[in-house]
């Protein structure tokens, strides 16, 4: 009995970049954008080094929490005088301009989100282009990975997570501490509602990481032995699903808060209150 052999079929030539006909560049262009400008506006108020806080209301911006530098201390808005620096400060007020008053919670939290798996799609589309979206070749000749210097550093983002825990729970001190009046005691502002709903939402970013999905559960043999875990495994990652969305959401709280803290603090609006 004879065998018929199967024809040998070589790669299919496509001359094109791709056979996609729906507007692929629109994700990766998009993305640029709005990364760009975030980078840009969050670099100039990072060393601005003033119209940071508002001392009557405890309203601190959270580009700047904690604050570290002498400056933070004896901050005067409207004749009003409190100190940002709660946590103590060792920056001196002539690294101003050089140095970003929150040094040690920005690099953490920048190593955070570079790290982080939703950004890393975001940042290898739209500024490697590698590739710039499914299906469509990348003007790159090789690919190496994750395995190697720099990018073996993504490996890193569990390490990254733990910080932004602590540098979250820092967030949501300021935000308790913005529930203040004019004659100290309890009060409520327009910026209270707006620093709240920024810690919020920088929660749901935070807790719906991957990382913290796998540190929950991840490791778990036998689900019903740790009923705890589980119930908490099933939340995060309910909420896992939105972490993309929560990324590019809280670029957007982080800008809110920080803009409304600044028009405060410089003088150009009144901050509206409910109560007190």
């Amino acid at each position: 009995m004879s065998t018929v052999e199967a024809p040998v079929k070589s790669r299919a030539q496509i001359k094109d970049r791709t056979l996609r006909k729906d507007n692929w560049r629109l994700y990766p262009v998009t993305t640029f954008v709005i990364f760009t400008a975030w980078v840009v506006y969050a670099t100039v108020r990072a060393f601005w080094g003033s119209a940071f806080y508002v001392p009557q209301y405890h309203y601190l911006t959270p580009f700047y929490s904690p604050c570290f530098n002498e400056i933070c201390n004896g901050v005067t808005v409207d004749g009003h005088t409190g100190d940002a620096a709660e946590f103590g400060t060792f920056l001196p007020s002539g690294t101003r301009g050089f140095i970003p008053f929150a040094a040690i919670s920005l690099p953490f939290l920048l190593l955070f989100r570079l790290t982080c798996y939703y950004y890393r799609k975001a940042y290898y589309r739209s500024f490697w282009a590698a590739p710039s979206a499914c299906a469509v070749r990348e003007p790159h000749s090789k690919y190496t990975g994750e395995r190697r210097f720099p990018l073996v550093g993504q490996n890193l983002h569990r390490y990254f997570w733990l910080a932004a825990v602590l540098i979250s729970l820092v967030n949501t001190w300021d935000a308790v501490r913005a529930f203040h009046g004019e004659d100290g005691g309890f009060g409520i502002g327009l910026g209270t509602i707006i620093l709240v709903a920024n810690v919020v939402l920088l929660w749901l970013y935070t807790l719906s990481c991957h990382s913290c999905r796998h540190i929950v559960g991840g490791r778990l043999k036998n689900f019903s032995k740790h009923p705890f875990r589980y119930r908490m495994w099933g939340w995060v990652s309910k909420i896992n699903q939105r972490h993309g969305t929560y990324a590019l959401i809280t670029l957007g709280s982080l800008v809110v808060a920080d803009l409304y803290v600044a028009l405060v603090a410089g003088g150009t609006i009144s901050d509206p209150r409910i109560f007190n």
